[in-house]
């Protein structure tokens, strides 16, 4: 039974990614993520029922359109088992819990930011600021810790991020400022601070690694979206053993 759970959810994970693949993609442009129809952005040709099988169609087409032989972006199939991974993982973590529909939720709209972010540069406020409502009804709903600590998470997320953008004139983005902020409301203020240090520590990495291989200038900037999706993710995920292992260290 438990495989059949978790075979039901990694599918589930990918036609949601497959799904979150449109929103990060159309609404950004204001487009409708209900129409027209899933189309080839090269031809414009409708897409078929084989065409919107989640990766599998990616991987039978060899990355290309069927009609017009234009190479298709990587990011739907990283997106479509992305979700899916994260899905299963949040199961194997929650179970069939109440935090397990909230982790749901949650890990889709990070995906659904990522994806937008690295395309445009961009965090659509449609994304963002209903997220945000539906996630504090959520934790007035559900909450494990004290509904203060998810009030100082909005506050502390929220406004270190703004102080960020102050002294650094520009160099941090609205849209990260208002994810920090709805990852605050999630996550509760310790987990959020664990978040902000993760995506600090990845964002120098990759960012270093990039700036190495010639891929980006020292000056240009890079989308931090992802960076603080993918901690967010962790730290929802595993924060409290990291935090107990930086403890024992101490």
């Amino acid at each position: 039974m438990e495989f059949f759970i978790l075979l039901y959810i990694a599918i589930l994970g990918l036609f949601i990614g497959s799904f979150l693949n449109v929103v990060g993609l159309r609404i950004p442009q204001g487009e409708s993520i209900i129409s027209p129809p899933s189309h080839c952005f090269s031809c414009r040709h409708r897409l078929g029922m084989l065409d919107l099988i989640p990766v599998f169609s990616y991987l039978f087409l060899k990355g290309r359109c069927r009609y017009c032989g234009a190479a298709v972006s990587p990011l739907y199939a990283f997106g479509e088992l992305g979700t899916a991974l994260l899905f299963v993982l949040l199961y194997s973590h929650f179970g069939l819990t109440w935090e397990l529909v909230i982790g749901l939720v949650y890990i889709s709209v990070l995906i659904a930011i990522t994806i937008s972010d690295l395309q445009y540069k961009v965090i659509p406020n449609k994304v963002i600021y209903p997220s945000m409502a539906i996630f504090a009804l959520f934790r007035l709903w559900h909450h494990p810790l004290p509904l203060v600590d998810y009030l100082i998470g909005f506050l502390l997320g929220g406004g270190l991020f703004y102080l960020i953008a102050l002294l650094s004139r520009g160099g941090m983005g609205g849209g990260d400022i208002k994810l920090m902020a709805m990852i605050g409301i999630v996550s509760g203020w310790k987990l959020t601070l664990l978040t902000i240090m993760i995506a600090s520590f990845i964002g120098t990495i990759i960012g270093g690694w990039l700036i190495a291989l010639g891929k980006i200038k020292r000056k240009e900037p890079i989308p931090f979206g992802p960076f603080i999706a993918l901690a967010a993710a962790v730290a929802y995920l595993w924060g409290e053993q990291i935090i107990a292992w930086y403890l024992t260290l101490m």
